[in-house]
């Protein structure tokens, strides 16, 4: 429990130190948000030939921004967290007018989706090549899979999602180029509607898929490591099965160095579904994300990197908290996390 406890703390301590560094960040720099949305309208006043009412604008870079203009930057501080922890206020968009936290809320499952599947499909069949690989070392599969393994992990991700939605998309139209649905059909539990969600995910979900393709050579080579392991050959003296030996004995082990990297990989496939929602115009969390620096949309920028950041944070909390199911020794180790 003391060891939950720890990693849970540390944590929370990691996101509060994360997210104050960019807020102070996000006060100080040259052109800051609030100077720069005051300086907008003063602009825009000026052009219509309204009379300048600072109270009216400090009120307004207060509502859209979350910040006071006229407090310090710790006071600031201290009442942007409230608005975010207790209210779930983190500002309203400069360009859609709306709320953050809605249009994350909104677009989040959509992430989610394409990014989660991306992970589950990439890793699951590099990790079990990797292992076929290893069993079938030196053989003509072996040397073509590995080729190819070097091969894709060489190309971009992008690269891959331009090549995928040129051919696939636009070339031959066995995929949409854009959406997230079919917008003939009616959102909800019916069939036409998730098909269509498949349809249109397809493509950044493939994309996904090259990014985490690459593990199967780090997977085949710690297989190979493990399978000249003493303890192998005196399990295989004992009679263990072929299966037995595959999962409990030479997978088991031969993923421990890559469980961390797993778990942060959460991290690497949202972050890079920036690039991906946008090459697929799929209006997730990324495609909002770099809209927002496009536009200089500062509220909305912020609460995409919370999300992210917090995503982050939490794969790597999951990693340490879930790694003595992988290897029983983290657990019998006490409080140290040596063994």
């Amino acid at each position: 429990m003391r060891y939950v406890l720890k990693r849970f703390g540390q944590a929370v301590l990691t996101l509060f130190v994360v997210v104050t560094v960019a807020f102070i960040l996000y006060r100080l720099m040259p052109g800051n948000p609030v100077s720069a949305y005051k300086a907008q309208l003063l602009e825009q006043a000026e052009q219509t030939g309204t009379q300048v009412d600072i109270e009216e604008i400090n009120r307004r870079a207060e509502l859209y921004l979350n910040v006071n203009p006229d407090q310090p930057i710790h006071l600031a501080y201290l009442e942007y967290m409230r608005e975010a922890l207790l209210n779930q206020d983190f500002g309203e968009s400069l360009w859609y007018n709306r709320p953050v936290f809605d249009i994350l809320f909104q677009a989040m499952p959509w992430s989610i989706f394409i990014s989660i599947y991306s992970l589950i499909l990439g890793r699951g069949v590099s990790l079990s090549l990797g292992m076929l690989m290893a069993y079938k070392e030196g053989s003509k599969f072996d040397y073509g899979m590995t080729i190819f393994g070097q091969a894709l992990s060489a190309i971009p991700y992008y690269v891959g999602a331009i090549v995928l939605l040129a051919f696939l998309g636009y070339q031959t139209g066995i995929f949409p180029t854009g959406g997230r649905y079919d917008t003939a059909t009616t959102p909800g539990f019916n069939i036409p509607f998730m098909l269509g969600v498949l349809h249109h995910g397809a493509l950044p979900i493939l994309s996904g898929f090259i990014l985490g393709f690459g593990g199967n050579l780090s997977m085949r080579a710690n297989a190979i490591s493990v399978m000249g392991a003493d303890y192998l050959r005196f399990a295989r003296l004992r009679g263990v099965g072929t299966g037995r030996l595959a999962t409990l004995y030479v997978g088991r082990n031969a993923i421990l160095p890559l469980y961390t990297g797993i778990m942060i990989g959460i991290s690497g496939i949202f972050s890079s579904s920036i690039i991906l929602e946008q090459i697929f115009s799929y209006p997730g969390v990324g495609w909002f994300t770099f809209g927002a620096l496009q536009s200089h949309d500062y509220p909305l920028l912020m609460g995409a990197f919370i999300f992210y950041t917090t995503i982050t944070v939490t794969g790597i909390l999951i990693a340490d908290l879930t790694y003595g199911l992988v290897d029983p020794r983290v657990r019998s180790g006490g409080e140290r996390e040596s063994f």
